[in-house]
């Protein structure tokens, strides 16, 4: 009888032995991607059992310094093709989506702004991006199509952090992208612009040449670039590239 117990329990610790541990696909994605890349993270690990996703949400400038000074990741989906140049280790990276800007003010519209002249007005607070991450390029690209020398009081390191601003009151305008003006819901009321249409930002996604999980990598890039991704990211306001 000892005998049976024993090669019992040495069969349950092979099985037990056998099971693989999650394997993880860790995403450095745009800080604008927030809502659709985690919604798309979900169906995926839901597609894909025994496959976490795991993310990084920052300014691109922010995480491609992170890749270069070899923080570990799998895939990269920057805001705008001049930070994913900057990631030497990114694989053959391909554009999924586009993104414009949009001005974004608090519910109500205390400030009365009605275009992007606000900017320039010294009796208002007004955010803006800071120039090396992609927002605030679009932005300063905006803002000289306009003939605009804006006036912003505050800085931000990502868009997220400038809607932020708008969304508690701190400032009267902020210039986001209009997929955060979307994502933001009644908290916040966009106004659009017609010189947005001179700064569209380029998406781009690529896997890293040093994945620790190359082939699930992959499986998620296509992922987001298959129909339903397509779909996700058209439902939140980015256009097709």
């Amino acid at each position: 009888m000892r005998a049976l117990l024993l090669a019992v329990l040495l069969v349950l610790a092979g099985c037990s032995s056998q099971e693989e541990p999650p394997r993880t696909v860790t995403v450095f994605a745009a800080a604008s991607l927030t809502e659709t890349f985690t919604a798309l993270g979900k169906e995926f690990e839901a597609a894909n059992p025994g496959v976490k996703v795991t993310f990084n949400f920052a300014g691109s400038s922010a995480l491609a310094k992170q890749i270069t000074e070899g923080a570990p990741a799998d895939v990269f989906a920057s805001a705008a093709p001049a930070n994913m140049q900057q990631v030497t280790d990114a694989k053959d990276p391909v554009t999924f989506a586009r993104n414009q800007l949009e001005i974004a003010v608090p519910k109500g519209n205390p400030g009365k702004v009605t275009g992007l002249a606000a900017f320039a007005d010294e009796s208002l607070d007004i955010a803006l991006c800071a120039e090396q991450v992609p927002c605030g390029a679009a932005a300063k690209k905006a803002l000289a199509a306009a003939g605009i020398t804006a006036k912003p009081d505050t800085l931000e390191q990502d868009v997220k952090a400038a809607l932020t601003k708008v969304r508690l009151g701190e400032v009267d305008a902020a210039l986001v992208y209009r997929t955060d003006v979307k994502a933001a819901g009644a908290e916040v009321e966009g106004i659009d612009f017609p010189e947005a249409s001179k700064a569209v930002n380029d998406y781009p996604i690529a896997v890293l040449g040093k994945a620790p999980n190359a082939a699930q990598a992959k499986a998620f890039v296509d992922f987001v670039r298959s129909d339903r991704g397509k779909a996700v990211l058209a439902e939140a306001g980015f256009s097709a590239p």
